[in-house]
């Protein structure tokens, strides 16, 4: 390895520590594990462990396939559809705010029972990878690059799979309370970032206009 490939190795090492944050923490909010860790215990508490590790494996597979094929596809539909990434991220930073809004007035929410594909639907989409996940990829990405946004991507899915392996032993250490709370400070956080994205869109058009 020549010098030159040693200073750019670490210069892309550098770049992606300096972005693993600014990344990781909009996708950590935007998942919000505490919402669907109540969902997940509702929805599997009347089967067997062998069935859940089932659903476990098949929810985080459907999520992260789902995600890392919208992040592929998705400059090919901007391009397609002539869209810009400013435009995206006003839109991206509405549809977020949107979402953070209503898991901060949302009470409660009544559910029917799934069917046997329930690690794919619903658990796998939407409910951990959704609408505000898929957002957030996509904006994340053309602002950080693809690198950090896809590590952040799968360590979120791994905090996932640690907390629903784990979901009782979460549910008595923090108590239904507790995971409420969290759950809505996650929705306020989100709902910043989402304030974030729609100023940098409007700053980025109107220093171009």
């Amino acid at each position: 390895m020549t010098p030159e490939e040693r200073v750019i190795i670490i210069r892309l090492m550098e770049n992606i520590i300096k972005a693993f944050p600014l990344t990781f923490i909009p996708l950590f909010a935007a998942m919000n594990v505490f919402t669907v860790l109540p969902i997940f215990i509702s929805l599997t508490e009347e089967i067997t462990n062998s069935e859940r590790k089932t659903i476990i494996r098949d929810s985080l597979l459907t999520a992260l396939i789902v995600g890392l094929l919208f992040l592929a596809l998705g400059k090919i539909i901007f391009k397609i559809l002539g869209i810009t990434e400013s435009d995206f991220k006003i839109a991206g930073g509405l549809v977020l705010l949107i979402f953070a809004i209503l898991d901060l007035v949302r009470h409660d929410e009544t559910r029917k029972k799934p069917f046997d594909k329930m690690g794919v639907v619903p658990i796998g989409v939407p409910l951990i990878t959704g609408p505000a996940v898929l957002t957030t990829i996509l904006v994340l990405v053309d602002q950080y690059g693809i690198v950090p946004t896809v590590i952040s991507f799968v360590l979120n899915l791994l905090i996932v799979w640690v907390t629903f392996v784990n979901a009782e032993r979460v549910i008595r250490l923090f108590g239904k309370g507790g995971i409420a709370g969290i759950a809505k400070i996650m929705a306020l956080l989100l709902a910043s970032i989402a304030i974030m994205m729609i100023r940098l869109g409007l700053s980025t058009i109107i220093h171009r206009l």
